[in-house]
């Protein structure tokens, strides 16, 4: 039986030997022969052995701290030396200094641990890296941070001890989104990469995980470069490149730079309704009436509902399919008030206390009892233009009022207040436009768990978008 999909939040997966092979076929195919190669992590040692095949010349060190994966390694490749080392606590710069002398070519190479510190814990492990690293900047000082990528971290170090080592290469399996922030860390941080590519990997096929995953290559010297071309796999040609511009890290560099005079300072986007308990808030039509989430009859009064678009709806181009109860309409105000105001959604909410008072976030522990959050004077703007955070590809919505009562959102859309429908066609008709598109695709990561955020959306001078296109 397959073993189904799983999402990344714990993986430690042992590199298959095909994949290990096609990532070495793809470095030897870009001209890369090292001297020397390195495999930090090595696991049971699929790297040294396809390494072994492409390059058998070579010389060839793997460091694993789990004595199963060494001794696997060790048949793996019988001619490698396997050691023993805790990749958190070695010396790497003396290991790579050491490895490149005489003008030997080094390569590091592998599939370093894609897990957080976190998930280590929940795993029951004990090997984690130090709480700080004062060696190295960025990644909140190596790890001031309760919890962060592994693999993140891991490459950084490496990368660092390789700066005094120039013109050499590291190849790593890491997530694309690991791969954007280590990229980002050196353009910002320094020493940049005299090159770096990123070479997209089915991690569902290889490691049955549901991420975004790929190959970075980076070769370390100068000059810098600022643009990482983006492969669809690990053999065809670069289809685009994220890089660093005005420093700030870019999806599209050649979107950017197209789009570059209509970036800058825009509007302010607002997220929508946060309330954390659909099945109490949201309201389906039903038969005479509306009913909750468990289908049961609701009646509570029309003054407190609002039309709902949900991400899907406003990704989609489609209408409200549910209502929203509000239970206050100023930022800060009391749901108590419905008591007089509105007593059967009073009493409703009451009915279901126990599960509007289970809500976690902290957000609602300073407010007063069946707050929501997310609210101002904007989400009653009768016109607005809506795009879900979720949802790729990027598609922007004009909103209209539905019998006179303006569209809410959930917390994964942004919406602009408009000042009529007029503002919204033509904001959704500039944003849809090539020019607009661009900038879209500058600031947007499609694979990320939100390909747009309203810090990016912010970015868009509308104003000067509009005047170009003429809307």
């Amino acid at each position: 039986m397959a073993r189904p999909p799983r999402k990344v939040e714990y993986g430690d997966f042992q590199t298959p030997l095909p994949l290990a092979r096609a990532v070495c076929h793809r470095l030897a195919a870009d001209g890369i022969r090292p001297d020397v190669i390195i495999e930090p992590t090595c696991g049971d040692g699929a790297f040294l052995r396809a390494a072994a095949e492409r390059w058998p010349a070579s010389r060839r060190i793997g460091y694993e701290i789990d004595p199963d994966h060494r001794r696997n390694a060790e048949r793996a490749d019988p001619e490698a030396d396997v050691r023993a080392g805790d990749a958190f606590a070695l010396d790497w710069q003396s290991i790579f200094a050491d490895a490149a002398g005489d003008g030997a070519a080094l390569l590091v190479l592998g599939n370093p641990p894609w897990v957080t510190s976190a998930g280590v814990g929940a795993l029951d492990g004990t090997n984690r890296p130090p709480r700080a690293n004062p060696g190295l900047r960025g990644l909140d000082a190596m790890t001031g941070r309760s919890n962060f990528d592994i693999s993140e971290w891991l490459t950084l170090r490496w990368l660092a001890a390789l700066s005094d080592v120039p013109w050499h290469h590291l190849a790593l399996l890491l997530k694309t989104s690991t791969i954007r922030r280590v990229a980002a860390h050196h353009w910002q941080h320094g020493p940049p990469p005299a090159a770096v590519s990123q070479h997209a990997i089915d991690a569902l096929r290889h490691f049955g995980a549901v991420v975004s995953a790929g190959l970075l290559v980076a070769r370390v010297g100068d000059p810098p470069v600022f643009d990482c071309p983006t492969h669809p796999d690990l053999e065809q040609p670069a289809d685009g490149a994220f890089g660093w511009r005005d420093g700030t890290l870019v999806a599209d560099a050649g979107a950017w730079d197209r789009a570059r005079p209509y970036l800058g300072g825009g509007p302010r986007w607002r997220s929508g309704i946060k309330h954390d308990c659909a099945k109490v808030f949201e309201l389906r039509p039903a038969p005479g009436g509306w009913v909750d989430g468990d289908g049961a009859p609701v009646d509570v009064e029309p003054a407190v509902l609002y039309p709902l678009m949900k991400s899907a709806d406003v990704a989609r181009g489609r209408p409200p399919r549910r209502a929203l109860l509000l239970p206050h309409e100023a930022p800060n105000g009391d749901p108590a008030a419905l008591a007089e105001r509105a007593p059967r959604a009073w009493a409703y909410l009451m009915a279901h206390a126990d599960a509007l008072d289970r809500r976690r976030s902290a957000i609602y522990r300073s407010r007063p009892r069946f707050s929501i959050f997310g609210l101002g004077p904007y989400s009653f703007a009768p016109h607005k233009v809506a795009v879900s955070g979720l949802y790729a590809p990027v598609r922007f919505a004009a909103v209209r009022p539905i019998d006179g009562r303006p569209v809410l959102f959930d917390d994964t859309v942004y919406a602009l207040p408009c000042v009529d429908a007029a503002e919204a066609d033509a904001i959704v008709h500039a944003l849809s436009h090539a020019i607009g598109r661009d900038a879209i695709a500058a600031l947007s990561f499609p694979e990320a768990k939100r390909p747009i955020t309203a810090a990016q959306l912010g970015r868009i001078d509308l104003d000067r978008l509009r005047a170009a296109v003429g809307g």
